[in-house]
């Protein structure tokens, strides 16, 4: 029996590696070509039988497939689709007002005290935009009185700063 020959294929075969000291050099970004099949037209379809792909345009004789615009998205044949199939949690309140929150805490670490506005908030740091809707949260306490502009406040942040001699005036409807 006759021995069969391979070529065998070592690392230095694949990896190839410049033939003169200077041609790694002389790449520069406007000579570096693209790689081959990279600008590829697409295919041109119905633009006549001499094209190859014209009068059906690839598309095949008659059939769901062959129609304009058959398949909406998502369709699989008649089967359950798929974002149907998926299992829907939890709930999505429409109506929520969102609230930039402002904790007490807050203000007592920056020593606040007389009157706050929306915009000396924002100067703080404390909101990002004083147009949107600030609600007063309870967490913490204060030691000065205050005098603060919002658009609604806890329970138990109104006790705190009334307790203090304090204010919230309310810019909306929320009391």
């Amino acid at each position: 029996m006759e021995k069969r020959q391979t070529k065998r294929l070592y690392k230095k075969d694949i990896l190839s590696k410049p033939r003169h000291k200077n041609e790694l050099a002389s790449v520069n970004a406007n000579t570096v070509s693209a790689p081959q099949n990279a600008n590829k037209k697409p295919k041109r379809i119905g633009r006549g039988p001499g094209s190859g792909s014209g009068t059906t345009a690839a598309r095949g004789q008659k059939g769901q497939r062959a129609r304009a615009s058959s398949l909406r998205l998502g369709f699989e044949g008649g089967q359950m689709r798929l974002y149907l199939r998926m299992p829907k949690r939890g709930f999505k309140n429409i109506f929520k007002e969102p609230f930039q929150s402002v904790n007490l805490m807050i203000l007592q670490k920056l020593n606040l005290s007389g009157e706050i506005t929306p915009e000396r908030l924002k100067e703080l740091g404390v909101i990002q935009d004083p147009k949107q809707k600030i609600k007063i949260l309870g967490t913490g306490d204060i030691k000065n009185s205050i005098k603060i502009t919002a658009d609604a406040a806890s329970e138990s942040a109104k006790e705190k700063i009334k307790n203090k001699g304090g204010e919230i005036i309310f810019r909306g409807a929320k009391a």
